[in-house]
Formats: C-alpha cells, sequence, structure tokens
C-alpha cells in the first residue's frame, strides 16, 4: 500500500494542474469573446452612424450648395473610416469624421431655415442617440480589452496566455488631435 502512495499524490498534483489549466484556459476564451462582443457593438454603432450621414448630407446639400469642401470631407472621412480595419484605424478616421461633422455644423449655423427643417432635426436626433451608443459601445469594448489584458499579463495567467497564443489586445484609442477644437476656415470655401 505504501508503495502506491507516491503514485496517488502525483496523478492527484497532475489531475489538479490539468483542471487548472483548463479553467485558465477557457477563462482566455471567455474573455477573448467578451472583447470581440463589445468590438462588434462599436462596429454596429459606426455602421448606424455611416448609414446616418449620408442623409444628414443630402438635407444640407439642398441648403448649403456652396459648402461643397465641407461635404467633400465627411464624404472622404467616411469613406476612410468604412476602410478601417483596426481599432486604431478606426479611431483615426472616427476622428476626421467628427473633425468634418463638426465643420458642418458650423456651415448649419449659417442656414436658420436648416435648422428649422424637419428631416435635419431627426437626422441630428438620431445621430446625437447613435454618438452616445457609440461612447458606450466604446467604453464597454475598452473595458474588456482591460480585462482581458490583465489577464494575459499577470502570473500564472501569463504562461497559459503565452502557450495558447492568446495576446494583448489593441485599446480604441482618440488620436492626439482629439485633443484639439477643430480649426474652421471658410473663408474660401463659400467664395467671399
Amino acid at each position: 500500500m505504501r508503495k502506491s502512495m507516491p503514485w496517488l499524490v502525483v496523478a492527484a498534483i497532475l489531475v489538479i494542474l490539468v483542471i487548472g489549466v483548463f479553467s485558465s484556459y477557457n477563462g482566455f476564451v471567455n474573455a477573448e469573446e467578451n472583447v470581440n462582443q463589445s468590438y462588434s457593438q462599436i462596429q454596429n454603432q459606426l455602421q448606424r452612424r455611416m448609414d446616418l450621414i449620408p442623409n444628414l448630407v443630402n438635407t444640407v446639400k439642398g441648403y448649403a450648395l456652396h459648402e461643397k469642401a465641407v461635404i467633400d470631407d465627411i464624404s472622404k472621412a467616411r469613406a476612410q473610416l468604412a476602410g478601417a480595419k483596426t481599432p486604431a484605424d478606426q479611431a483615426a478616421a472616427n476622428d476626421q469624421l467628427n473633425t468634418a461633422l463638426s465643420r458642418l455644423m458650423v456651415v448649419v449655423e449659417n442656414y436658420p431655415d436648416l435648422k428649422a427643417n424637419q428631416n435635419y432635426t431627426q437626422l441630428m436626433d438620431e445621430l446625437a442617440g447613435t454618438e452616445n451608443r457609440l461612447a458606450v459601445a466604446r467604453q464597454d469594448y475598452n473595458s474588456a480589452v482591460a480585462t482581458y489584458n490583465k489577464k494575459v499579463k499577470r502570473m500564472p495567467g501569463a504562461i497559459i496566455a503565452n502557450l495558447f497564443g492568446f495576446h494583448e489586445k489593441e485599446y480604441f484609442k482618440a488620436e492626439t488631435s482629439a485633443n484639439e477644437a477643430p480649426k474652421v476656415d471658410f473663408g474660401n470655401s463659400s467664395g467671399q
């Protein structure tokens, strides 16, 4: 009986280690899926925003035909956002779109009839709601990334992460230019 005792202890330790590895691996899978799910919510809101912008631009076009540069900038920024693949690329393209949209808001100030237009008002309300949902989605994504990255970096999880190929995820960050107010100059765009 005494000869089998060390083997039982070794077997018990191995079983505990295997269960620990499986549990840790499953924790990484769950955390990574939370990151992916949160990222898809950002993409959903960006897509909703992209769908709203052409309607907004078309509504403004009728009032502000001579503000073509602003409308072109929005179209370019929207296309760049549609083509962005990584969180960093999407954040940069999102910042450019935000700048272009803020320039559009300055244009709108010159057209009181436009601000009173029901289509414009409804689109702006929908866009504002989308912007709020987008901010929440980015916050949720970054929280999921923080949780996941902590698991990847902390011991003993770092060992399991390296063994199974789990790597840190990228945060959805604003560009440094987001700290600056956009510069708006319509002196040349209106033909004056």
